[in-house]
């Protein structure tokens, strides 16, 4: 990348001049704002930016950008990260048995619709290692029981921290993720299969079908402890009909699967994904 630029992400208590104080901080250290986008929740009294500043000029090297802005941080009670745009994330797919999200973000990761690596697919089965394979990359099978889930979880743990994983995706990952293992690795996206909070858990094409619906939707959210309540990210639903049998529901869902998942990770890859709480705000 020829022009890197850096993003802050902040979220702190609402007040006078934050604006200001923020984009100083760029100005004053030579930088060239290209991109500011503010929020303003009233209910929660608090304010939400992101500021994208290019690299290439700015007085402060990389490495003391973080130690200096929190001395403007601090006061404001701010919540804030860091990310450049140089920086190459590594991505962890996790799935079952259902491939279209797995070959959906391959062929985007190889269509360069987002800049990350993919070196590492994780299955509780062993079915889809020849897609992987395929695509030169490696798969983990790690069998997951209810007699072995934290033994096997301990292990899929060291796997991301062998491979240096900075994000992990559930691509249709049919299984339940304990709270001991996002508490220790909290960066998951998932999808789900309804438009939440509709029909959590498990068939929602079958609930959605018993309950007559005229629409279906799909989910990607932050993974919590809370089983398909964590901070949403993308949703989009499509229409059906009392025409539409379970089978049609879930062919027009797995098409919306695809693409809510891509959207999510992209935008979480394009720093665009502010949380707070248990809510996002998504800067477009």
């Amino acid at each position: 990348m020829t022009n890197p630029t850096a993003t802050l992400l902040i979220s702190c208590p609402d007040q006078r001049g934050l604006v200001a104080k923020i984009a100083n901080f760029i100005y004053a250290n030579g930088g060239n704002i290209i991109h500011a986008d503010q929020h303003t929740d009233f209910a929660a009294g608090l304010f939400l930016t992101r500021i994208e500043w290019q690299l290439n000029g700015f007085n402060l090297p990389r490495e003391l950008i973080a130690p200096a802005f929190n001395a403007i941080a601090q006061p404001l009670n701010a919540k804030w990260e860091i990310r450049f745009s140089d920086t190459v994330p590594r991505i962890a797919i996790w799935v079952s048995r259902q491939d279209h999200c797995l070959f959906d973000l391959i062929w985007r990761q190889r269509a360069k619709e987002f800049i990350a690596e993919i070196p590492l697919v994780i299955s509780n089965h062993p079915n889809l290692k020849v897609v992987a394979e395929q695509f030169g990359i490696d798969y983990q099978h790690v069998n997951i029981t209810k007699d072995n889930k934290l033994e096997q979880e301990a292990q899929q743990l060291k796997l991301l921290q062998s491979y240096k994983i900075d994000l992990v995706v559930l691509a249709k990952y049919m299984q339940i993720i304990s709270a001991d293992f996002i508490a220790k690795f909290p960066k998951i996206i998932n999808i789900h299969h309804s438009f939440l909070p509709a029909f959590v858990g498990a068939n929602p094409y079958h609930q959605a079908f018993e309950r007559g619906v005229k629409i279906i939707g799909a989910t990607a959210h932050y993974a919590t402890a809370d089983l398909d309540a964590g901070p949403i990210i993308e949703q989009d639903v499509v229409r059906v009909s009392h025409r539409d049998e379970v089978d049609d529901l879930v062919r027009k869902g797995k098409d919306l699967e695809r693409v809510v998942l891509a959207r999510a990770v992209r935008l979480h890859l394009h720093n665009r994904v502010l949380v707070y709480g248990n809510r996002t705000v998504v800067f477009e």
